[in-house]
């Protein structure tokens, strides 16, 4: 095989790799409920440059009457409770809007980071089987590598569940130190 046909049988498992990806995410973006694009509308906005101008505006404003260097305008909040008020109750709205789409953005990391483990604990596992079927080759030809006592151990299946276990105990012992 060229390289050149190499690399177009890459770029063809490349493209419908990141194809099945994007109509993956399109799907999830038409599955979202109304209130759910509504908060990540919201936090788009309030994430970008005009919403900090529309601010610097507002309350720059506000603070200009307020302060009566603008004379054409009545003070009317000569105290700033209102604007910090009105400050307060937008910062708990926009907050709340933030955590609304951090908890979907985690719980799609979440799933992302579970497909990973799946693709690798069956990566692992299809390395672990060619590692013992080249073993077997390499015994039935006499290669001498073949015999290296590292390849018993390759040759065994990784539990997940013991890594975690394994994981889960290095990180006590160190808590307890």
């Amino acid at each position: 095989m060229r390289e050149s046909d190499s690399d177009q049988s890459m770029a063809s498992v490349v493209n419908r790799n990141i194809a099945a990806l994007l109509e993956r995410r399109q799907a999830e973006e038409r599955t979202k409920s109304a209130q759910e694009r509504l908060a990540d509308a919201i936090t788009s906005f309030t994430g970008s440059m005009p919403f900090v101008y529309i601010h610097l505006v507002l309350f720059g404003g506000w603070i200009l009457v307020n302060l009566g260097w603008i004379t054409i305008l009545p003070r009317f909040d000569p105290t700033f409770v209102v604007l910090a008020m009105f400050a307060s109750v937008e910062a708990i709205f926009l907050s709340t809007f933030v955590l609304i789409s951090q908890n979907r953005m985690q719980a799609s990391a979440d799933r992302r980071a579970e497909l990973n483990l799946h693709i690798d604990l069956l990566a692992e596992h299809e390395v672990t089987r060619i590692i013992t079927l080249l073993t077997a080759i390499g015994d039935k030809l006499g290669v001498e590598e073949s015999r290296n006592p590292e390849l018993e151990e390759l040759t065994k299946d990784v539990k997940p569940e013991k890594v975690l276990d394994t994981m889960d105990r290095v990180e006590q012992e160190k808590k307890e130190e």
